[in-house]
């Protein structure tokens, strides 16, 4: 495998240690699930959760194993077919809308599948580990942590189809501190900056090469919009009125009945959503979430504003730490803002993904990687907007102020909101 374009450096032994602990973080997950709610799929952009455990398996299988140990011999080779996700290179697949109809194999087979190729990845690879293996195993863990959000995320999606609406953790409320918070705007001069990242520390290749860009004078939000805020949108009539719409977005709303974000829903007079917590009354300070990005564009053309474009939320986002409401912090839904004093940009990591006005294309200079890992990322680069900052559901330690994550601007069951910027 080429590795000229890999941005990581290498640090084996600590990286079998995070693989180990990603493994056994991806089978928490799955704590106090049914076979049932494993293995059904609710929608055609969601994967069963079993699908996602057994695909995480298939990566490390195909990629790191197959050719790198001589002696290995695979597990099962019907899983080729069953759990590729979209490599062509490698092969025909199960169509992803009928994942779902995978009932078999068992659960307890897709763990024994897991815990085979773990026991195999900790027997033979080589001690010290070459840098492409070193890197495999790095993109593996990172390819799993994504995996692991989109668990939660395809979850939530299935549950709120049930009419019980289950309850996936129980959390405590958050108290809300929004009252003595209100938004400000946090200014930025014009210039030249280094944007993507520097080789340093893992990266995903399409977060590089680094390069300048040229920024103009402009102000960021100072947190993300809450649901309070949102809640006047609709009642102003935002998704009645063809003015603040894309002609796509546009069509979206009228086509699917758009009325509020993904999961809200309105019973005399009140608003209640699903989370992964169980249906909850709509929090007026928590971040609004799961909104598409042309709801997201409406919103902003409507407050008479608009989206940061995916440089200037770096920029502003480059000498503040990494630190917010993500996964392991058990939450599993945006909650209000806490006040960092340090900190004049609230909740810029975690709670939700932010929508950027960047479409998702590849920097100047970029190559993808060589073989079938540069199916990756670059073969995306068509019709989609980047997203900034992890979100509830983002594993702690997965994203960084270069992270580029990337969906259709007509998708909202992510954990996706909006900060809204201006002019200056």
């Amino acid at each position: 495998m080429a590795l000229r374009h890999l941005q990581y450096q290498h640090s084996c032994p600590e990286s079998l240690v995070r693989l180990k602990a990603c493994r056994e973080q991806s089978l928490r997950l799955i704590d106090g699930l049914s076979d049932a709610d494993v293995t059904v799929q609710s929608m055609d952009d969601a994967s069963p959760i079993k699908w996602h455990l057994a695909h995480t398996t298939w990566f490390f299988e195909e990629f790191l194993l197959v050719p790198h140990v001589p002696e290995y011999r695979v597990f099962d080779a019907r899983y080729r077919y069953l759990f590729n996700s979209y490599y062509e290179t490698v092969g025909p697949r199960q169509p992803r809308p009928r994942r779902g109809m995978l009932t078999r194999p068992a659960l307890d087979e897709v763990k024994q599948y897991r815990a085979h190729i773990e026991a195999t990845l900790f027997d033979s690879l080589p001690n010290p580990l070459p840098e492409a293996l070193s890197f495999l195993i790095e993109l593996g863990i990172h390819h799993e942590q994504q995996h692991q959000e989109l668990m939660l995320t395809d979850l939530l999606h299935l549950f709120a189809q049930n009419p019980l609406k289950p309850v996936y953790r129980s959390t405590p409320e958050v108290m809300s501190e929004s009252a003595s918070t209100p938004l400000a705007w946090v200014e930025f001069k014009s210039g030249r900056f280094s944007v993507g990242n520097t080789g340093h520390g893992f990266a995903f290749d399409c977060e590089g090469p680094q390069h300048e860009v040229l920024l103009r004078p402009f102000a960021l939000a100072s947190r993300p919009v809450t649901q309070g805020e949102w809640l006047a949108f609709v009642e102003a009539g935002g998704y009645h009125n063809p003015a603040w719409w894309l002609s796509d977005g546009w069509v979206c709303v009228q086509r699917e009945q758009w009325h509020a974000p993904l999961y809200w829903t309105q019973r005399n007079t009140r608003w209640w959503q699903m989370t992964l917590c169980g249906e909850r009354a709509v929090e007026p300070d928590a971040p609004v979430c799961h909104i598409s990005f042309f709801e997201a564009d409406a919103y902003a053309r409507w407050a008479g504003k608009r989206l940061p474009t995916e440089f200037e939320w770096e920029v502003a986002a480059a000498a503040q730490a990494v630190q917010g409401n993500f996964a392991s912090a058990a939450r599993f839904r945006p909650c209000p803002t806490s006040r960092d004093p340090q900190s004049p940009l609230q909740q810029l990591y975690g709670d939700v993904w932010e929508w950027t006005a960047s479409p998702y294309v590849a920097y100047p200079g970029y190559r993808p990687m060589a073989g079938a890992v540069g199916e990756y990322n670059g073969k995306f680069m068509n019709g989609q907007y980047v997203l900034r900052g992890g979100s509830c559901a983002t594993p702690e330690h997965h994203v960084r102020s270069t992270y580029r994550n990337f969906f259709y601007p007509h998708q909202r069951w992510q954990f996706s909101g909006v900060r809204l910027a201006e002019d200056r």
